[in-house]
């Protein structure tokens, strides 16, 4: 035998104490799915409103009217900033990753497809800043050389709106002192407890493009969806309201996919302890396949020698 029996039962006590670690940790997961998917269906019922209204202004071209009103906060971006492109010497990638592994493909998967979009659009360190939400890919691009001006670790399992308000404040005055002249989200999109979808989305400066997307998301998820004429009474004044809105938009945009993120990265967290103990549990029973054939060889073995001994002594 290549292996005793005892360094097989070795394998299989520590393979088994492995099963139940993976176990352990595929329940807490999946229970820190369940309760940020409540989060999750609450917000997206506010982030669809707030963006509905945005999209309505838009469409009524109101916020390309609107580009030039002031600020009376000189300390906070204006709407104007918030609107108005400008020419685009450095862009900020928001990169979103987790801050430890055990979460399948998760990480890599942002990482890879972050990469290819800077490759398309030839970013590298002069030209780009990145600003990251997780451990991982601040320690990535900071391996890889790139420009990490800001990075925030330990978002909670469920993530609050104070927490990432910190984060958008902090975004939205790199954008205001021109650290970078747009901003792109990246994130993993939960798409259900087996699988997940890249997404880029351009956050600043808010504009047309920056929902588009999201509109031709919900038309595929309603065909029969009701659209709103472009005329509008405003109270108390279309200035008024896009210094109310515009702001809330940003904050849901951020908000909303560190939510989705957090929500992907768990049920892949989920997913990859399942197939791990999945596996452990294949092994434990080949092994024991395997034990157990060899104890029966051994008792085999001994019956035999016992039986030739008493055939000698005749």
């Amino acid at each position: 035998m290549a292996e005793s029996l005892m360094d097989v039962k070795r394998r299989i006590d520590s393979t088994g104490k492995t099963h139940q670690i993976t176990t352990a940790m595929q329940m807490v997961s999946t229970s820190k799915l369940n309760q940020i998917q409540k989060h999750t269906s609450t917000y997206q019922v506010y982030a669809s409103k707030v963006e509905s209204i945005v999209s309505h202004l838009a469409k009524a071209h109101l916020m390309s009217a609107s580009a030039g009103v002031p600020n009376s906060n000189s300390n906070t971006i204006s709407v104007s900033e918030l609107l108005a492109k400008r020419p685009v010497k450095r862009t900020g990638l928001l990169v979103i990753t987790s801050d430890r592994g055990l979460v399948g493909s998760y990480n890599s998967n942002v990482l890879k497809q972050t990469n290819d979009f800077m490759q398309a659009h030839k970013l590298n360190a002069d030209n780009a800043v990145v600003l990251a939400v997780g451990g991982t890919g601040a320690d990535f691009y900071k391996k890889n050389g790139l420009n990490v001006a800001y990075e925030y670790r330990g978002v909670s399992d469920v993530p609050t709106f104070k927490e990432v308000r910190e984060i958008v404040k902090t975004v939205t005055s790199m954008y205001h002192n021109e650290v970078f002249d747009e901003l792109y989200v990246f994130y993993n999109h939960f798409i259900n407890r087996l699988s997940s979808g890249f997404r880029a989305i351009k956050m600043l400066p808010i504009s047309e493009e920056t929902f588009e997307q999201s509109e031709q998301d919900n038309r595929k998820a309603k065909d029969s969806r009701v659209d709103v004429g472009p005329e509008y009474e405003m109270e108390p004044s279309e200035d008024a309201i896009l210094s109310a809105v515009l702001p809330q938009y940003a904050e849901s945009l951020v908000y909303g996919a560190i939510l989705d993120a957090k929500t992907a990265e768990h049920a892949s967290s989920s997913t990859a302890m399942k197939a791990a103990s999945d596996n452990a549990g294949d092994l434990i029973d080949k092994l024991n396949l395997k034990y157990n054939r060899a104890r029966q060889a051994a008792i085999t073995t001994e019956i035999t020698e016992i039986t030739g001994g008493l055939v000698a002594q005749e």
